[in-house]
Protein backbone atom coordinates (compact mmCIF):
# COMPACT_ATOMS: atom_id res chain seq x y z
CA UNK A 1 0.00 0.00 0.00
CA UNK A 2 2.85 2.15 0.51
CA UNK A 3 4.30 1.98 -2.71
CA UNK A 4 1.13 2.33 -4.21
CA UNK A 5 0.42 5.64 -2.34
CA UNK A 6 3.42 6.89 -3.47
CA UNK A 7 2.69 6.39 -7.51
CA UNK A 8 4.69 3.01 -7.83
CA UNK A 9 3.22 0.12 -9.92
CA UNK A 10 2.82 -3.04 -8.05
CA UNK A 11 2.04 -6.36 -8.16
CA UNK A 12 1.67 -8.87 -5.14
CA UNK A 13 2.61 -11.90 -5.02
CA UNK A 14 1.03 -14.29 -1.71
CA UNK A 15 4.25 -16.65 -1.52
CA UNK A 16 8.37 -16.90 -2.70
CA UNK A 17 7.21 -19.24 -5.28
CA UNK A 18 4.37 -16.87 -6.82
CA UNK A 19 6.63 -14.30 -6.98
CA UNK A 20 9.41 -16.09 -8.14
CA UNK A 21 6.95 -17.12 -11.43
CA UNK A 22 5.99 -13.15 -11.55
CA UNK A 23 9.57 -12.54 -11.57
CA UNK A 24 10.08 -14.97 -14.46
CA UNK A 25 7.15 -13.45 -16.74
CA UNK A 26 7.96 -9.64 -16.13
CA UNK A 27 10.63 -7.13 -15.75
CA UNK A 28 11.40 -5.09 -12.22
CA UNK A 29 13.10 -1.97 -10.92
CA UNK A 30 12.73 -3.24 -6.98
CA UNK A 31 11.70 -5.86 -5.67
CA UNK A 32 10.42 -5.72 -2.77
CA UNK A 33 10.01 -9.19 -0.22
CA UNK A 34 9.08 -10.08 3.37
CA UNK A 35 12.11 -12.40 4.92
CA UNK A 36 8.75 -14.72 6.05
CA UNK A 37 6.93 -16.34 3.72
CA UNK A 38 5.06 -19.49 2.80
CA UNK A 39 7.23 -21.78 0.83
CA UNK A 40 10.31 -19.91 0.22
CA UNK A 41 11.68 -17.28 2.46
CA UNK A 42 12.79 -13.80 1.03
CA UNK A 43 16.34 -14.21 1.07
CA UNK A 44 15.93 -17.86 -0.51
CA UNK A 45 13.76 -16.00 -3.21
CA UNK A 46 16.96 -13.42 -4.05
CA UNK A 47 19.16 -15.90 -4.52
CA UNK A 48 17.57 -17.32 -6.89
CA UNK A 49 16.16 -14.12 -8.55
CA UNK A 50 19.78 -13.06 -8.67
CA UNK A 51 21.77 -15.88 -10.09
CA UNK A 52 18.84 -15.23 -13.26
CA UNK A 53 19.41 -11.98 -13.23
CA UNK A 54 22.79 -10.71 -10.74
CA UNK A 55 21.78 -7.16 -11.54
CA UNK A 56 17.66 -7.51 -10.03
CA UNK A 57 17.94 -5.08 -7.11
CA UNK A 58 16.34 -6.55 -3.87
CA UNK A 59 15.06 -4.67 -0.85
CA UNK A 60 14.10 -7.48 1.86
CA UNK A 61 11.44 -6.60 5.27
CA UNK A 62 11.93 -8.36 8.24
CA UNK A 63 12.13 -8.28 12.04
CA UNK A 64 14.52 -10.10 11.85
CA UNK A 65 17.06 -7.86 10.81
CA UNK A 66 19.09 -7.49 13.80
CA UNK A 67 19.73 -11.54 13.99
CA UNK A 68 20.62 -11.51 10.07
CA UNK A 69 23.18 -8.61 9.97
CA UNK A 70 25.02 -10.09 13.28
CA UNK A 71 25.61 -13.00 10.99
CA UNK A 72 27.51 -10.39 8.67
CA UNK A 73 27.26 -6.88 7.18
CA UNK A 74 25.67 -8.39 3.98
CA UNK A 75 22.85 -10.71 3.60
CA UNK A 76 23.61 -12.86 0.09
CA UNK A 77 21.48 -11.50 -2.60
CA UNK A 78 19.99 -8.86 -0.99
CA UNK A 79 20.50 -5.10 -1.92
CA UNK A 80 19.08 -3.78 1.31
CA UNK A 81 17.95 -4.80 4.88
CA UNK A 82 14.78 -2.94 6.36
CA UNK A 83 13.86 -3.56 9.62
CA UNK A 84 10.30 -3.72 11.19
CA UNK A 85 8.45 -2.13 12.15
CA UNK A 86 9.22 0.71 9.70
CA UNK A 87 8.07 3.72 8.20
CA UNK A 88 7.41 5.62 4.80
CA UNK A 89 10.76 7.60 4.92
CA UNK A 90 12.84 4.13 5.95
CA UNK A 91 11.07 2.58 2.94
CA UNK A 92 11.72 5.49 0.95
CA UNK A 93 15.72 5.19 1.90
CA UNK A 94 15.90 2.05 0.82
CA UNK A 95 14.29 2.67 -2.78
CA UNK A 96 16.44 5.63 -3.19
CA UNK A 97 19.79 3.95 -1.96
CA UNK A 98 19.25 1.06 -4.15
CA UNK A 99 18.67 2.89 -7.02
CA UNK A 100 21.71 4.67 -6.56
CA UNK A 101 20.29 7.79 -5.37
CA UNK A 102 22.05 10.25 -2.85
Amino acid sequence: MMLAFEGYAVEVANSGKEALALFQKGRYDIIVTDYSMSLMRGDELALVIKAQDPAQRVVMITAYSEMLMAQGPTVPGIDYVLGKPFVLEDLRLALKTVRGGS
